[in-house]
C-alpha cells in the first residue's frame, strides 16, 4: 500500500478486495478514503475479473459506521435523506408550502448549517398527492380490464415526487395494449438506507418488497422499473450487498426500457409522432453496470426524427444522497465538469437518462433539462 499513499490515491481494488483484507484483521487499516466511494460501479465494469469491488467498499463502509460516533447532525441529515418513504408521507399533503419554503435561500442555508445538506442544491420538490394514491382512487378500475398486465415498482420518485411519470408509463404500456398493475404493496428500495450506514434497515424493507414481488411474480406478472437504482437494487444489490435471496423474483425484473425492447423485438411497436430534435443520452452509472443502454437507445430509435446521441459514459457525480452532502458538493461537480462541458457544448435540445437522481444533477447544473426516456416516448404517442 505504500505506493497508493505516496500518490495519495487509492485505486479501487486496493479500496476494495485487498483493503478488505486488511480490514478484517482490523479496523484499523480503515482508510478514510472509502468516503469518496460513490457507489457509481465503474470500478466493477474495468474489473476483468467480475471482482463487487463497489459492493465490498459499501459493505465495509457501513461496518466502520456501525463502530464509529458519528456527528449527531451528520447521523441526523444522513437518516433524513435516506427514508425517503417517512419523508414522503410527511411533506406530499403539504407539497405547495414546503416546496415553497425549501426553495428559499434561507432555508438551504440553514439547512447547510445545521444539517450540512449543502445549500447549493435545490432540494427536489415534492408532489401534492402521491402516485399510488392517484392510481388506486382513479386508474386501478381501468387498468384492470387489459388481458396482458405487466406490474410497476414505482419507488419513491415517482410516489411522491413525480407522479407524472407513473402516469406516462400507464400511456406507454396501455397503448401497446398492455394494462399497469402496482404491487400490492411496495416500500422505498433501500439503497439510500444501504450506502448511508444503516444495512439492518435496508434488509428490513428488502424483505418487504422480496414478499410482495413473490407475490406478484407468482400471478406471472413481470416487474417493471422506471428507475435504474431501484430496479439494480431490486435485481443484484439485494444479494450482492445486503446477502438477501432474490433468485426466484430476480428474472422477473427489469428496467422499463429493456422490457419495451423485448416487445418490439417480438413485433408489437409503438404508434409514435415525429419529434425533430436533437437529445443527447447519459448513461447512468447503474444502467452502465447493468448493461441496459443499449435497449433505451433502440427504443428511442423508433422515435421518427429524433436524433439521439449517446455522451462519454462518465458519472454525472450525484449518486443518490451524496452530492447532496456539504462534505461532498465539491468533489461531486468536480466528477460532473467533463459531463456538463459535454452536454453545454453539444448543440442539444434535452437530456435523457433513466437515473432520477442524475437528473437532478444534470438539471442543476446546466441550461437543459433531463427527462426520462418514457416522458419522450409518451409526449410523441399518437393520440394522445
Amino acid at each position: 500500500m505504500s505506493s497508493t499513499k505516496k500518490s495519495g490515491t487509492l485505486d479501487p481494488k486496493q479500496a476494495g478486495p485487498d483493503g478488505e483484507r486488511l480490514r478484517l484483521k482490523s479496523a484499523e487499516f480503515y482508510d478514510e478514503t472509502l468516503k469518496y466511494c460513490t457507489n457509481c460501479k465503474r470500478c466493477e465494469i474495468a474489473c476483468p475479473s467480475n471482482v463487487k469491488i463497489g459492493d465490498i467498499i459499501v459493505r465495509a463502509r457501513n461496518s466502520h459506521l456501525a463502530q464509529q460516533n458519528k456527528p449527531l447532525t451528520h447521523k441526523l441529515r444522513d437518516a433524513i435523506l435516506s427514508n425517503t418513504d417517512f419523508m414522503g408521507k410527511l411533506n406530499t399533503p403539504f407539497a405547495p408550502i414546503v416546496n415553497q419554503i425549501t426553495s428559499l435561500k434561507t432555508t438551504r442555508f440553514l439547512l447547510e448549517k445545521t444539517l450540512n445538506v449543502s445549500q447549493h442544491r435545490s432540494l427536489p420538490k415534492y408532489s401534492f398527492g402521491s402516485f399510488r394514491s392517484w392510481y388506486l382512487k382513479k386508474e386501478a378500475q381501468r387498468q384492470s380490464v387489459f388481458t396482458k398486465k405487466v406490474a410497476y415498482y414505482h419507488g419513491c420518485y415517482v410516489n411522491y415526487n413525480n407522479p407524472q411519470l407513473g402516469k406516462e408509463l400507464i400511456d406507454v404500456f396501455n397503448a401497446l395494449d398492455i394494462g399497469v398493475v402496482l404491487l400490492e404493496k411496495e416500500k422505498c428500495c433501500g439503497l439510500p438506507l444501504a450506502v448511508n450506514g444503516f444495512p439492518k434497515r435496508a434488509k428490513a424493507l428488502a424483505a418487504f418488497n422480496l414478499q410482495q414481488l413473490d407475490k406478484t411474480i407468482e400471478q406471472k406478472l413481470d416487474v417493471v422499473g422506471t428507475s435504474s437504482s431501484c430496479t439494480m437494487n431490486l435485481r443484484d444489490e439485494y444479494h450482492h450487498v445486503l446477502g438477501m435471496d432474490n433468485a426466484k423474483v430476480r428474472p422477473h425484473i427489469n428496467i422499463v426500457t429493456r422490457y419495451l425492447y423485448q416487445l418490439q423485438k417480438n413485433g408489437q411497436k409503438l404508434p409514435l409522432k415525429s419529434m425533430p430534435l436533437k437529445v443527447a443520452y447519459h448513461t447512468a452509472c447503474h444502467v452502465d453496470k447493468a448493461g441496459w443502454a443499449p435497449y433505451t437507445l433502440e427504443v428511442l430509435k423508433q422515435i421518427p426524427d429524433l436524433e439521439i446521441v449517446m455522451l462519454p459514459s462518465q458519472c454525472c457525480g450525484i449518486a443518490d444522497t451524496y452530492g447532496f452532502k456539504a462534505e461532498n458538493y465539491q468533489t461531486s461537480q468536480t466528477i460532473g465538469k467533463n459531463l456538463f462541458t459535454y452536454i453545454n457544448e453539444g448543440g442539444f435540445d434535452y437530456v435523457a437518462s433513466e437515473c432520477e437522481t442524475c437528473k437532478w444533477q444534470i438539471d442543476m447544473s446546466i441550461r437543459l433539462t433531463c427527462f426520462h426516456p418514457i416522458t419522450l416516448l409518451a409526449v410523441v404517442l399518437k393520440g394522445k
